[in-house]
């Protein structure tokens, strides 16, 4: 099986660090593409430059300037959270803020619900504009509207005598 440079490229940190053998397949193929030779000399010398960088120890005093500056920065929250909001903070106030708020908003809907009509209109029978209420009206005046047919009759005379 032949390898190509993708597949040296992902195996290339594990050889640089020692934590991998060598494959024939990759000891071949390093032999034959200098790109990938270099790249694995790369790895190894940033190996070897880590290897030898030590980290520098912490000054005998930061354990007690990092009390300090946690002393402050508490001290200054504390001073922050004393504006007229900071008794949202406190958990007692906010719920008993929290139930009386849905205490008042349920009397006032309780309170209120008498005086709001239904929220959907129901239409009574013999209102204006349902079927029931036209047929009353039509009966109550027959009489009129018996009356408009002879006004038409009447207008149709004055047309035909008009235009002979």
């Amino acid at each position: 099986m032949k390898c190509n440079c993708n597949d040296v490229r992902e195996l290339l940190p594990e050889l640089a660090a020692g934590t991998a053998g060598a494959a024939p397949e990759i000891t071949a193929h390093l032999e034959e593409c200098t790109a990938c030779t270099d790249r694995l000399d790369e790895f190894r010398k940033t190996i070897a430059l880590l290897d030898e960088w030590q980290a520098p120890e912490p000054s005998p005093y930061f354990d007690t300037r990092l009390q300090a500056r946690l002393r402050e920065e508490m001290a200054q929250e504390a001073a922050r959270g004393s504006g007229w909001l900071a008794w949202l903070r406190r958990p007692a106030l906010a719920v008993s803020l929290t139930l009386a708020l849905v205490v008042g908003a349920t009397i006032f809907e309780t309170n209120d619900r008498g005086q709001r009509p239904p929220s959907s209109p129901v239409a009574v029978v013999g209102d204006p504009g349902t079927a029931v209420g036209d047929l009353q009206a039509l009966d109550k005046n027959h009489d009129l509207y018996s009356d408009f047919d002879v006004l038409d009759d009447l207008q149709v005379q004055q047309n035909v005598t008009a235009n002979p």
